[in-house]
């Protein structure tokens, strides 16, 4: 099978993030199975999701690992011109939710497996797929619990998220974090006497957005960057009940992405210090005022040195001078933390079209991938020892 025929099929199982991907797993056990290609699944407690970890080639030498995840974002509110869980072609694009992000990438490194299992590789080739990505890189923890418990691990990681066969070395962290803001409810016509939770909250959205701008100023820079500094940003606000009571409690969700040389801890310091001052003010109005901060998720950034030998490796397949680094978060940051595993991140597509309507990849892409992959395999054949 090709990567554009197993891209048709992947695209045709609807693994949002709130749904299960079994269904997709269990399609890609089969063709594994039918190849040979012994894997494990990782499921989540409830049994509704899981992890795939696949090994093409000789199992007591470390290999290079090729990781993505089979999760997409909803289609919701979209106005789509075209099926989005069915794969159309148009125009040299391959159009469907996930085509970029990142169905494409494992249709082409599902397509290296398979050619892989007919080769007589000296170094193996690993396939790592995870679960739930798109709401914090959640899945592949415990993926990488099992990868920590191996006596052999990947030599160097792939991952395929797009960035048009570009070889990206970094991407920043991400703290995603809840503020609780709590007042003192009252009848509006007597509000003074009350203390108002969403007052507190724009309160405290000022604050994140003086610390948005100390990071802007005074923050670290990393030029490779579109935005070269770390950033602040609210998605969400929710509080209230009807107009005419003060509300009590106020909910404010914000995010946190952070270039290397910027401390997470030290930006969430300054903004518990700043929670800290407004509710110092707001107790004398209401002693029980609080603002809670709590962390709802977070995953590390990803800063792989340029003249790294993983880097070198990745460009030598693929013919490439320079490098990048890409906005989004993935699973890289995870893997060199956590395994100190040296990480590239590598695929086809743009980020662009991802999260869109009529998302797609084109064919073009693809090819350059299947290309960059098969000058893997001859290296994996030849071996890396």
């Amino acid at each position: 099978m090709d990567s554009i025929e197993i891209l048709r099929k992947l695209i045709s199982f609807p693994t949002v993030s709130r749904d299960s991907n079994l269904e997709l797993i269990g399609y890609i056990g089969e063709l594994l199975d039918a190849h040979g290609i012994p894997f494990k699944l990782i499921q989540d407690e409830d049994r509704r999701k899981a992890n795939l970890f696949a090994t093409v080639g000789p199992t007591r030498r470390a290999g290079i690992m090729l990781s993505g995840h089979t999760d997409v974002v909803p289609v919701d509110g979209q106005n789509w011109s075209v099926p989005p869980f069915e794969m159309t072609e148009r125009n040299g694009r391959l159009h469907g939710r996930g085509a970029a992000d990142m169905k494409g990438f494992i249709a082409s490194a599902l397509a290296a497996s398979l050619r892989a299992s007919k080769m007589e590789l000296n170094t193996p080739l690993y396939l790592a797929l995870s679960y739930d990505e798109e709401v914090g890189c959640l899945g592949v923890r415990s993926l990488i619990q099992m990868l920590a418990s191996t006596p052999v691990r990947p030599l160097l990681c792939i991952v395929g998220e797009p960035t048009g066969m570009a070889v990206a070395t970094g991407h920043k962290g991400k703290i995603a974090a809840r503020a609780t803001c709590v007042g003192r409810e009252g009848h509006s016509a007597l509000a003074p006497l009350a203390l108002n939770a969403i007052h507190m909250g724009c309160d405290f959205v000022t604050a994140l957005r003086a610390e948005q701008d100390r990071l802007a100023k005074k923050g670290g820079r990393d030029g490779d960057y579109d935005i070269p500094y770390s950033t602040v940003h609210v998605g969400k606000m929710n509080a209230g009940v009807a107009l005419n009571i003060v509300p009590n409690l106020c909910h404010v969700d914000f995010e946190i992405r952070t270039v290397a040389t910027d401390d997470p801890e030290c930006i969430m310091a300054r903004l518990q210090h700043a929670a800290a001052m407004i509710v110092e003010s707001a107790a004398r109005t209401a002693p029980e005022a609080t603002i809670d901060i709590d962390i709802v998720n977070a995953y590390p950034g990803l800063d792989t040195p340029g003249a790294s030998d993983a880097v070198q490796f990745v460009k030598s397949l693929i013919g490439a001078n320079g490098t990048i680094k890409v906005a989004f978060g993935t699973e890289g940051g995870l893997f060199d933390r956590d395994l100190a595993l040296p990480t590239v991140i590598c695929g086809p597509g743009s980020m662009a079209q991802g999260h869109k309507p009529d998302e797609f990849v084109t064919i073009e892409q693809i090819c350059r991938c299947d290309a960059m992959l098969d000058a893997l395999l001859l290296r994996l054949a030849r071996g890396l020892d």
